[in-house]
């Protein structure tokens, strides 16, 4: 297996400098017994199931490192509850939503999942992150939002903190509280994500960022464009588009039906949107009637985040129950055109180092004119 280091890989003791993030506990510790360093995603996982899936991934990948992605965003009800956000919510929002069942025909939701039993709150953000100080995992990054308190907390209990960010001024918000590495994700990434691309992101922060590492992040799915990543001053790169359509997201938690593999198998680089309509907050994700319904012009406005998921909730965990394909959707980056068949994450993982090696062969092979 190709080896290639930079200093921050060298930091986490891992043999590629990717860093694939997940939110199926099985992907995360494939990626890393392959090299990288596996980043699980907790934001579906309430606090106290917290604890229970880390076992379950470090039981997989023992001494190996892990990583956590938290979201900690401003602005969520203190008092509220999921029913009395539901009971004060647009007529007309909810009356849009009820329509698209209908239309649709999509049965009702008989399980309780993440999209309609919870709703984000300043509480439920702590109660993660306690879980966080009080585990072993090695990295933990923001995936949106941060509190200084909170970087302060995971940094005395040793841990390597990170921050995801779109734009430059995220990153002048966050340059004085202590974190060891950044993210810049640009606007091709998966889920949230700003508008500004990778190509021109990672070069500014890094000149912005001077010794503090900088992964490149956003539309990322082929080595080369990982060579390029480094090329750029990136010490590694974050990738999450490319885990989906793997034989281990094909089962236990999260697994993704063949459906919607099939959906990421027959997209290209063109084929993703960005709506508001799944969370309240900008999210890129693989074209379907759901985001077509949302660009409609008889769709409201989206709410806010987590007003939008308490609307939605339900539906999507319907939708998802009985696999309704035209309105089955995923996250997605436009990377999901290297994603054409059904492949291990070691075989990824194995191919992206090759690529990455290939990559810098051809940078080192250019020879500037005389």
């Amino acid at each position: 297996m190709a080896k290639i280091k930079t200093a921050f890989t060298e930091r986490l003791g891992i043999d590629l400098p990717i860093l694939g993030f997940s939110h199926s506990t099985d992907v995360t510790a494939a990626i890393s017994k392959a090299g990288g360093m596996g980043v699980y995603g907790i934001a579906h996982d309430p606090p106290d199931m917290v604890p229970s899936r880390l076992a379950a991934i470090r039981r997989k990948l023992g001494s190996q490192p892990l990583g956590i992605d938290i979201m900690m965003p401003k602005g969520m009800p203190e008092s509220e509850t999921l029913d009395s956000v539901q009971a004060g919510l647009p007529q007309r929002h909810v009356a849009f939503v009820d329509s698209l069942a209908r239309k649709y025909s999509v049965p009702n939701a008989t399980r309780k999942t993440f999209y309609n039993t919870v709703l984000r709150t300043p509480d439920y953000f702590e109660g993660q992150l306690q879980a966080l100080l009080e585990s072993d995992v090695e990295l933990v990054a923001f995936g949106v939002g941060l509190t200084p308190d909170a970087v302060a907390r995971l940094k005395s209990a040793g841990k390597v903190v990170g921050a995801l960010i779109g734009s430059p001024h995220h990153f002048d918000a966050y340059r004085d509280v202590g974190l060891d590495f950044i993210v810049a994700q640009g606007s091709e990434a998966g889920a949230h994500t700003g508008s500004i691309g990778t190509m021109v992101l990672v070069p500014e922060i890094v000149q912005m960022a001077g010794d503090l590492p900088v992964l490149a992040a956003g539309g990322i799915g082929h080595g080369t464009q990982i060579a390029a990543a480094l090329a750029m001053g990136a010490q590694g790169v974050w990738m999450g588009t490319s885990w989906l359509s793997t034989v281990e997201h094909a089962q236990g938690d999260h697994a993704i039906g063949d459906r919607l593999r099939e959906k990421l198998f027959a997209a290209g680089s063109g084929d993703t949107r960005v709506t508001r309509g799944s969370s309240g907050k900008p999210q890129r994700q693989i074209r379907s009637a759901w985001t077509e319904e949302w660009e409609s012009p008889e769709a409201p406005e989206p709410l806010k985040m987590p007003y939008q998921h308490a609307l939605v909730g339900d539906l999507i965990t319907a939708i998802e129950e009985h696999e309704v394909d035209p309105l089955l959707h995923s996250p997605a980056g436009q990377s999901v055109t290297w994603s054409k068949s059904l492949r291990s994450v070691a075989e990824i993982m194995k191919e992206l180092g090759d690529q990455t090696l290939r990559g810098l062969d051809c940078i080192e092979s250019i020879r500037r004119a005389p």
